[in-house]
């Protein structure tokens, strides 16, 4: 199948354009370049794939012939690039639903995280009340354990956020 007949995917596409716009490029420049390969209509759905992963405007370079000119964020396209090719496109797996559904997760999990690191101080208290000081000195060493690993993720998990 030659590259012409051949039609790309999303993805493929999104990757092709974020690779155009690396030295920037005007709107219609890509649909020049992709309307051999995909529909407009795909060539638009692959400029919002890639909006995703640091595709941006660039509003004082917009021509009025050329349309909308785009950059490329070296920073945001190295951090999400890992994802490029594995997320689907799509309504049913839209990356946005994916990141807030990791953010959603990771909550959870640093909110276990911190509740178990409370059972195991309470618990400790309790030892130390009923008279069983060695097992609260335990639990207390554990609960010390559990709250310092849940703050060190809560503050890895606070680095890695992604804010645009």
């Amino acid at each position: 199948m030659s590259l012409i007949t051949r039609r790309f995917s999303v993805a493929e596409l999104s990757q092709k354009i974020l690779e155009m716009s690396t030295t920037g490029v005007y709107r219609e420049s890509v649909f020049e370049a992709l309307q051999p390969v995909a529909t407009k209509k795909q060539i638009r759905e692959a400029i919002a794939h890639a909006k995703q992963f640091g595709l941006h405007s660039v509003a004082s370079l917009r021509d009025p012939e050329l349309g909308t000119y785009y950059q490329l964020d070296p920073v945001k396209f190295k951090t999400l690039s890992q994802a490029l090719h594995a997320t689907q496109t799509g309504k049913d797996a839209d990356l946005a639903q994916c990141l807030t559904a990791a953010t959603r997760t990771t909550q959870q999990m640093l909110m276990l995280a911190q509740a178990f690191g409370v059972v195991l101080l309470l618990s400790g208290i309790a030892a130390w009340i009923t008279g069983l000081h060695q097992l609260s000195f335990g639990f207390w060493g554990a609960s010390m354990s559990a709250i310092l690993l849940w703050r060190l993720q809560r503050q890895l998990s606070q680095r890695i956020s992604l804010k645009d």
